[in-house]
């Protein structure tokens, strides 16, 4: 049994889980996306943390089972739905990766009780809590979003047989009306879809109140997955890019975090040294860590950019004044611009790490903006457009040209 600290919100309040039983199969319940107006479900899964702190031996050996009392600590503490930037978080993820158009990120959303606002956000993923959310369930065979108030249980939007299953489970063992999706409404960005994208098996309790916890029939919906979980949960699956198997992880990483578009196709299988997975991308390895399940750091970009040295050391420059530009303490250099808006929109810090060069302008007849970081470098394009710079190939082209089997060239 372990208390963690997952994150920290918008104005820096503590998100929370509790962890009972250390089995493989990591089942996470969570509570409060929708601030205030859904208080009751914090109060719901406050109450279930205590019982499971108190009744440990209900967990099966196989379960890891977390509760997050709240993801929306901001909205609970200001009396609203939304985070502290006024967007709903439940309409913030990244819903582009499944197959279903009807379901896909905007930032017109439709809200309460129909209600149509701008609040999914300016892009997917957006907020930190939605990249808390997103980090902490990279390893989840299952996921329980807490919402109030319908009375109904219904799993992801597209065709995904586990959160199926699940949902009816849940929704039997609770006595809830089991509904195959929200039909008052498209809801666009939602968790549930996001998590089902990625396989993990997914659903939406309604509580039936606004007001009440409803515990009991709550806890026996949670008691029944429990004691299905073996055949309720699936395992994170390997998968297949550019006819290469990339490992679960390593795969869910890649996807949630723009796939090719980003990282490029996997170049080689991946292989395990000193306890770490490591698989090569056409412009970035990944790495899987083990040591550090539960944090943001389990899967990692590996470092290549400090590999990389611009020309001339490129030196810091001064005229860096917000908003437009961001300084570092822990480093001179700044990111600005359009550089800055790519940082920030693909992961910021913990994707690509510090800034280790100001911009440049690399040698050659066009003579391309650049940028160094810890862990990528960008290059603006002719149409202004920021991509990353094919770190993998060259990692790849190293590592072979030195390795002790590679055959000798001969000219």
């Amino acid at each position: 049994m372990q208390d963690l600290t997952i994150g920290l919100s918008t104005q820096g309040r503590p998100i929370t889980a509790l962890r009972i039983g250390d089995g493989p199969m990591k089942l996470v319940i969570v509570g409060n996306t929708h601030g205030a107006p859904e208080a009751n479900t914090y109060t719901l899964a406050a109450m279930l943390a205590d019982h499971f702190r108190a009744n440990p031996h209900e967990v099966p050996s196989a379960v890891r089972l977390y509760i997050i009392p709240t993801i929306n600590p901001d909205g609970l503490a200001l009396g609203t739905r939304f985070n502290a930037r006024g967007i709903d978080l439940n309409r913030n993820m990244n819903t582009n990766l499944d197959v279903c158009p009807e379901n896909d990120w905007r930032t017109r959303v439709f809200g309460a009780y129909g209600i149509i606002s701008d609040t999914g956000g300016p892009y997917p993923d957006s907020e930190v809590e939605s990249r808390v959310l997103r980090s902490f369930l990279l390893d989840a065979w299952g996921a329980m979003f807490l919402h109030s108030a319908a009375g109904n249980v219904f799993p992801a939007f597209c065709e995904h047989a586990p959160s199926i299953e699940l949902a009816q489970t849940y929704a039997t063992g609770a006595g809830y009306r089991y509904t195959r999706f929200w039909d008052a409404y498209t809801i666009t960005g939602g968790m549930h879809d996001w998590a089902a994208s990625l396989g993990i098996a997914a659903i939406v309790p309604e509580l039936v109140t606004g007001d009440e916890p409803e515990f009991d029939e709550n806890l026996a919906g949670i008691r029944a997955v429990l004691a299905a979980a073996e055949e309720l949960l699936p395992a994170p699956e390997d998968r297949r890019e550019n006819e290469v198997v990339v490992p679960a992880l390593l795969w869910r990483y890649w996807k949630m975090h723009g796939g090719n578009d980003l990282f490029g196709a996997p170049l080689a299988p991946a292989v395990v040294e000193g306890g770490i997975t490591r698989q090569v991308f056409e412009r970035a390895v990944l790495e899987l860590h083990p040591d550090q399940a539960d944090t943001p750091y389990l899967v990692q970009v590996a470092p290549l950019g400090r590999t990389w040295t611009p020309p001339g050391g490129a030196a810091p420059t001064d005229d860096c004044a917000p908003p437009g530009c961001r300084r570092f303490a822990e480093t001179p250099h700044a990111i600005r611009g359009s550089f800055a808006a790519f940082w920030e929109r693909n992961g910021g810090l913990q994707t690509f790490g510090f800034p280790i060069s100001d911009e440049f302008a690399a040698a050659g007849e066009r003579r391309r903006m650049r940028q160094v970081f810890e862990r990528a470098v960008f290059t603006q394009n002719d149409d202004g457009s920021i991509a990353l710079e094919p770190l993998g190939w060259a990692f790849l082209v190293r590592e072979r040209s030195l390795a002790p089997t590679a055959a000798h060239q001969v000219r």
